[in-house]
């Protein structure tokens, strides 16, 4: 849960959720935690696949973790434009997931989204187009001033390369050995879509398909 250095914040600041059919984007709920403190544990599938060439959360350091995000929930303490969203399940309201967003270039209205699907045996069945199609919509509209949204990954995540050609992302970039992961190299890969683009390919808003 990495805080936008440049984000504001607001203490009572209204809720968000966006729902789909499959899933909903949302903020924080104190019943989060120790699903999430779970997925943070070492040893799961969606780490091997999500920037592994970084380092990951040390087990020692998830208490710390966990007790930010209880102080900000307790607190209402969020940012405004949301920094992240919990993927919660549409069934059983449980977390799944999270979505975020970074500056590539604040100066320039560069920025980037990110996505998280944690229980492998969700992958490849919608979630992940439904939440990141609710997301990038919600960027869109949250900052008025940026003319594109980007998405990074590299060549060992076919699922979120076919993630992004789905919404309608363009491979923009690849930075040919540019990630090493398990001593092999991998290429860098950027995406990228216009809001002129996703606004042509959905005039009336994201719609989950199914």
């Amino acid at each position: 849960m990495n805080d936008d250095p440049h984000g504001k914040r607001e203490t009572g600041a209204k809720k968000i959720s966006l729902s789909g059919k499959r899933i909903r984007l949302r903020d924080w709920v104190l019943a989060d935690l120790d699903e999430f403190a779970y997925w943070l544990q070492p040893g799961h599938r969606w780490q091997e696949l999500d920037a592994p060439y970084y380092k990951s959360t040390p087990a020692n350091d998830i208490p710390g973790t966990i007790a930010r995000i209880r102080t900000r929930i307790e607190t209402g303490n969020l940012a405004v434009p949301r920094q992240n969203l919990i993927i919660a399940h549409a069934e059983n309201d449980r977390l799944i997931g999270q979505v975020s967003r970074y500056w590539i270039s604040e100066e320039t209205n560069w920025l980037a989204a990110g996505i998280s699907i944690y229980n492998p045996e969700l992958w490849s069945q919608g979630y992940g187009t439904e939440a990141l199609g609710l997301w990038t919509s919600y960027l869109f509209e949250a900052f008025p001033s940026i003319v594109r949204l980007d998405l990074q990954t590299w060549s060992g995540n076919t699922g979120m390369m076919r993630l992004a050609s789905k919404l309608g992302f363009q491979l923009e970039g690849r930075f040919r050995n540019a990630r090493i992961v398990d001593n092999t190299y991998y290429d860098a890969l950027g995406y990228g879509i216009l809001r002129a683009e996703w606004q042509a390919r959905y005039p009336d808003g994201f719609a989950s398909e199914g």
